[in-house]
């Protein structure tokens, strides 16, 4: 991949360095807290204006570990983050990179693809936001998996080593090039380093590519007086009225009525941010039936349907229309310059992945609550934490999401060069990274036991 040196390649690796006296690579370990942190404050905000009744379920999930509580409080990092020393290089940023939310899916010409998989948070940011973020969730991955402290430490280590490479190698290609660069299935199982790493890619594999729309149809549906509609599965997807006691008074628009008088708008709408010749294959489905579904862990509560649609073969379409709140980055960045927290998702999501949903667009719903719209499952698989068996295994899979983020991020900036005149070639700033992720991961649990007491306390 190197390329003979250009004036370009140059002026930005210096520029990189120069970043260097501002910013020192070693400061990068320091692990700074807001001066204005309130944890339960935090979290009693994040939870303002989700559905009342699913509130305590989100909790449920974060209290199943500091991992799954760190996966559902981005906001706590990001304000640390703020806080924090700053290289001033900033870009189009995941803004929520932890390691579950890197897995396989389909290109649009059905190729198996890794890569950045949620974007909730994406926003205009300090690159190593992400990088930080998803070095302290390898950490806790390790530390919930019962690896040791030094597997711990190797595991950032080899994956602050991978993403400082990569950017090496991305500084020195075309835009174009970039631009089209992707990170395969088959690139990642070349580079697997044993056997059982390979057997579990493999796996995941074969589980991706069983998630098509066809075989999400018996799983999803039943038939109901000779009608295909979804199958409730309460609380994890239901029919909106069966469920009134969910919903407080601000929610009355969705126990009432039939959900295709509330979708049918949203779905005009949405119509018109994809791409003509999207438009047109969208116009051959038609709508069959709609329901809630509860997702994720930092996503529960907020609003989220899945669409059964089906064309004139009555072959399905899956579509989910998840809501978008304003990004965790944003009150320390800048604000969002797309009008629409739903276009904002759709635009940070095709900048930094290398190919992404055909269906991926945006729209509005009742309350002026902004939206985005994406296929469900389409050969998508993402491994477990029980799937780490081995402190190899997470640190293969770490290595991957940081080749994933480095791509992203050389992508969506254009400033590869200078991100890797500021990293650099030595060791340096994967010693800082790692120092980082290990201090705030121990930040992490002392947050969590005050998240539980204070659910113990009924303070929450």
């Amino acid at each position: 991949m190197p390329r003979t040196s250009h004036p370009q390649y140059e002026n930005g690796l210096a520029a990189g360095k120069a970043r260097r006296e501002h910013c020192p690579r070693t400061r990068q370990a320091e692990c700074v807290l807001s001066p204005t942190r309130d944890v339960l404050a935090m979290l009693r905000q994040s939870s303002a204006d989700r559905v009342p009744g699913l509130i305590g379920l989100r909790y449920q999930r974060m209290q199943a570990s500091p991992f799954a509580f760190f996966r559902g409080m981005a906001m706590i990092q990001a304000a640390d983050l703020a806080a924090g020393p700053d290289s001033g290089i900033h870009l189009q940023v995941c803004g929520d990179a932890h390691l579950m939310n890197y897995g396989f899916f389909a290109s649009p010409e059905r190729q198996l693809m890794f890569d950045i998989n949620d974007f909730d948070e994406t926003h205009h940011g300090p690159w190593e936001w992400d990088l930080k973020r998803l070095a302290v969730s390898v950490v806790l991955a390790a530390r919930q998996r019962g690896f040791d402290t030094a597997s711990a430490v190797q595991a950032v280590y080899h994956l602050v080593g991978t993403y400082r490479r990569r950017m090496q190698e991305y500084a020195r290609i075309s835009q174009l090039e970039l631009w089209y660069c992707k990170v395969g299935f088959e690139q990642l199982l070349e580079r697997s380093p044993n056997d059982t790493v390979r057997q579990q890619l493999l796996k995941l594999a074969d589980k991706a590519r069983n998630q098509t729309q066809e075989k999400l149809l018996p799983k999803m549906t039943v038939l109901d007086n000779g009608n295909l509609r979804l199958q409730d599965n309460p609380p994890v997807i239901f029919h909106m009225q069966q469920q009134d006691q969910v919903w407080g008074n601000d929610e009355h628009w969705l126990g009432e009525g039939h959900a295709h008088d509330l979708v049918r708008p949203m779905l005009a709408a949405y119509r018109h941010t994809l791409k003509e010749d999207r438009q047109t294959l969208l116009d051959r489905f038609r709508l069959v039936d709609a329901a809630f579904k509860v997702v994720g862990v930092g996503s529960v509560g907020t609003r989220c349907l899945v669409m059964l649609l089906q064309d004139n073969f009555d072959q399905p379409l899956f579509l989910q229309l998840k809501e978008a709140r304003r990004s965790v980055l944003e009150p320390y960045t800048a604000a969002c310059v797309h009008g629409h927290q739903g276009k904002r998702v759709v635009f940070g999501q095709r900048l930094m992945q290398a190919a992404s949903d055909v269906f991926l667009g945006w729209t509005s719903g009742p309350g002026e609550r902004h939206f985005y719209v994406r296929q469900l499952r389409d050969m998508k698989a993402a491994p477990s934490l029980e799937s780490f068996t081995s402190a190899d295994s997470l640190t293969a899979f770490g290595q991957a999401c940081a080749w994933a983020l480095a791509r992203a991020h050389a992508k969506s900036g254009g400033r590869a060069a200078e991100l890797a005149g500021y990293i650099g070639q030595s060791d340096k700033f994967d010693q800082a990274i790692a120092s980082y992720a290990t201090a705030y991961a121990d930040q992490v649990e002392r947050d969590f036991a005050v998240f539980t007491a204070a659910l113990a306390k009924q303070e929450l």
